[in-house]
């Protein structure tokens, strides 16, 4: 594991409020800004959302994922490295290959974070 590991956000508290409900203090900001940066790049994306896609097994072998692309291998682990550093996936190595799932609460939580609240009257 590398020592540059980043901080699961929102494990046990409450990450943070919503976007709308109160302006982020620097910490909460800099906390967001990693997933979300980890999560800015195509790859990455689409990378997340077939692991999280996944159906009732979660998890998903690096041996699905690399096919996909037109990437050598060692990208696609990269890629996975910085999606696990940003604390939005895990893995498990099993014989030769490694097994990826996305951490239990982390797609609600933002999701609560960028769900803002309808004032009453407004929509429908």
């Amino acid at each position: 594991m590398s020592k540059q590991e980043l901080e699961v956000i929102g494990q046990g508290a409450a990450c943070c409020p919503g976007l709308s409900a109160a302006p982020l203090d620097e910490a909460q900001a800099a906390d967001l800004a990693k997933v979300f940066k980890a999560l800015g790049d195509p790859v990455r994306l689409r990378l997340m959302s077939m692991i999280a896609s996944r159906g009732e097994s979660g998890e998903v072998c690096v041996c699905e994922l690399t096919p996909a692309f037109d990437l050598s291998q060692p990208t696609i682990s990269h890629h996975l490295k910085l999606l696990r550093q940003a604390g939005l996936i895990d893995c498990e190595r099993r014989g030769t290959w490694v097994y990826y799932w996305v951490l239990p609460g982390v797609l609600d939580r933002l999701a609560a974070f960028l769900t803002t609240s309808q004032p009453a009257g407004a929509g429908a």
